[in-house]
């Protein structure tokens, strides 16, 4: 089914505003792809230093230069609940590479941390940024140039961005995306909200909520709510990097561990020397990238995505920006209630026909691009699928035509609602996203006078000495990445709930972030240009009346324009922020970050190559071969 007039009309903006960029980045490509990978043209010296601790067949293999090299680049740790699986995966990676003539190599690890352990911590100030860090990782890992194609191991928040950031630095080598899988299912998301609030107005012990947050993280996987980690997930599949219905297997299962080979046996199928060649900077295209934008929307995924697939798409030279999401969100249905935006949780939603049936319900209401490149050959239909143990291998079959559990899962003729639920909100106060999938309607818009925090902590003291009991906005400032790395404001989730539950009109705009688990209050987040970039918000006055209108996509102080236009910029001492907690480490990235609505990154653009014309000529650009969709699903 061709697409709709939207969905085509966006992907065109897109290619148009990208035109000097791509064409930058896929000459980029093509260069490293003449060059061909480096280990045959390394001296002795070097190449021995490559695989001196190798087992000797594979050493054998590599001094003949015959088999393709797998690299393996890992976020393991095992604090990370979402990671710990990954100790065993390379083992069973090398393996399955063996069994198909190849080598896999353990070619570097990437720094891990966790959003959950650092909320309302010092550590989180360095969490966005993080995510440039771990891409500079992947690149040290990969810069050896020994390898062929890689598989890259991570699951959560900035780290998934991170990998794929990095691989796209490296776009001339094929990339496939292998996750860890949820932990099994706890205490229910809805009850242990409730929990958080209770103990946020005092009414729990701590020892109480411990136990509660002990029953709903309490195993190997990712925690099991729709927030940034699982989000990353559903983006890996729909943007073809993962094998189909990999993202949601429970981890130490048969059925991980048959993925995992089945995806490493993939790898050297789409290298050089396979048979399915297939470079991620080819296959992450602008198609691919509307496609992540629709997925994302249709679930009511994390509002941390219109940061981070900004920054995807950047690495591969495309440019996107919040008109795309908006525009994208009033066309793009929402398919699945996930938890906070409804009760089930990600092995619920699996359950109920998973990511197979969202992809192939968009494709069927023509909002998706079915003619993309992704890990399996051509074409997004084929990971319409999900996966069954069939020995110790896997065996895929259509998912089913009707959702398991229609309060989780619907089709896009039928859905929750009929837009995805993310909206622009534009004004005098700057340009800021809004998520209202889980925001009530007779929430979604609130007139209120604003109360100015320069922190989350100010604010909790507001909270705990009872300040806040009234209708008013919550001007959280001084969050942005320049300011401070702009940290989730998650902390402030439990009492604004409370408040707006206790019959308050109340709303948060900041310049910071909040968590991929955004609730119920209206939050109008990522305000850009954020205070120390003179964005608005530092115009702002204790007592000003706030309009946060996420119907009509309004985000606006009501002060008279000869008055807010001679206001001098609030400032703030800074300094704190800058130092303990490795914090100081980072003061080159808040430098440098761009601003939010460019993805907050440390890196830029593609710029042209200056080469001589002749040489350009001579750049081929290699043609991906197709396979079917079963025979690349099952071989």
């Amino acid at each position: 089914m061709p697409v709709q007039a939207i969905i085509s009309a966006v992907t065109e903006r897109i290619i148009a505003r990208s035109s000097a960029s791509r064409s930058a980045y896929l000459a980029r490509l093509d260069l490293a792809l003449e060059q061909g990978v480096h280990r045959g043209a390394l001296s002795c010296t070097n190449l021995a230093h490559g695989f001196a601790a190798f087992p000797a067949n594979d050493k054998l293999k590599l001094k003949q230069q015959k088999a393709p090299s797998v690299a393996i680049v890992s976020s393991y740790n095992d604090m990370l609940s979402a990671h710990q699986p990954f100790e065993q995966f390379p083992q069973v990676i090398r393996d399955a590479v063996r069994s198909v003539g190849g080598v896999a190599q353990f070619a570097g690890a990437t720094p891990a941390m966790c959003d959950g352990i650092t909320q309302g911590q010092p550590g989180m100030e360095l969490s966005l940024f993080s995510r440039d860090a771990i891409a500079m990782a992947t690149a040290v890992a990969l810069s050896h140039n020994m390898f062929d194609s890689a598989v890259y191991l991570g699951v959560c928040d900035k780290i998934v961005p991170g990998l794929l950031i990095g691989a796209l630095h490296f776009g001339h080598l094929p990339a496939l995306f292998i996750p860890a899988g949820p932990m099994t299912t706890g205490m229910s998301n809805s009850e242990k909200a409730r929990v958080r609030q209770l103990y946020a107005q005092g009414k729990l012990s701590r020892e109480e909520l411990l136990e509660a947050e002990s029953q709903s993280y309490h195993g190997a996987g990712t925690c099991t709510f729709y927030g940034t980690a699982n989000s990353n997930q559903m983006l890996m599949e729909v943007m073809g990097l993962h094998l189909p219905g990999a993202a949601f297997i429970t981890p130490n299962t048969p059925l991980r561990t048959a993925l995992t080979a089945a995806a490493a046996r993939q790898a050297v199928a789409i290298s050089a020397q396979g048979n399915a060649f297939m470079p991620v900077g080819r296959l992450v295209d602008e198609k691919v990238i509307v496609n992540a934008i629709v997925a994302l929307l249709a679930t009511g995924g994390s509002t941390n995505h219109t940061l981070h697939l900004i920054a995807i798409a950047k690495a591969a030279g495309i440019v996107t920006d919040w008109d795309d999401f908006d525009r994208l969100s009033s066309v793009v249905p929402l398919v699945a209630r996930i938890y906070p935006n409804g009760e089930a949780d990600v092995n619920h939603f699996h359950a109920a026909g998973g990511t197979g049936f969202v992809i192939r319900t968009l494709l069927d209401a023509g909002l998706l691009h079915e003619d993309v490149n992704t890990v399996l050959g051509h074409g997004l239909r084929a990971h319409c699928v999900e996966p069954f143990l069939d020995g110790e291998g896997v065996r895929w079959q259509p998912v089913p035509e009707k959702s398991a559990d229609e309060s989780v899962l619907r089709t896009a003729d039928a859905p929750f609602s009929n837009d995805g639920g993310m909206r622009l909100l534009a004004g005098n106060l700057g340009r800021a996203v809004v998520k209202v999938s889980a925001v009530k309607p007779q929430h979604r818009i609130v007139e209120a006078p604003a109360i100015l925090f320069n922190s989350q902590e100010a604010f909790m003291q507001a909270y705990k000495a009872g300040e806040l009991d009234r209708d008013f906005v919550a001007v959280v400032r001084f969050q942005g990445p320049r300011a401070n790395g702009m940290p989730e404001l998650h902390a402030l989730t439990p009492a604004l709930a409370n408040l707006q539950d206790a019959g308050r009109r109340v709303a948060l705009v900041t310049d910071g972030r909040m968590s991929g688990a955004s609730g119920k209050v209206p939050a109008a987040i990522h305000v850009s240009p954020e205070v120390l970039a003179d964005g608005p918000l530092g115009r702002v006055r204790d007592g000003d009346m706030i309009r946060l209108d996420a119907e009509a996509g309004v985000l606006q102080a009501l002060v008279p324009a000869d008055v807010w236009n001679t206001r001098s910029m609030a400032s703030a001492d800074l300094s704190a922020n800058q130092v303990g907690m490795g914090r100081e480490l980072f003061a080159m990235f808040r430098k440098v970050v761009s601003a939010a609505e460019e993805g907050a990154t440390t890196f830029d653009l593609p710029a042209p190559l200056h080469l001589p014309q002749e040489h350009v000529n001579q750049l081929a650009v290699p043609e991906a071969q197709s396979a079917s969709d079963e025979d690349a699903l099952n071989r």
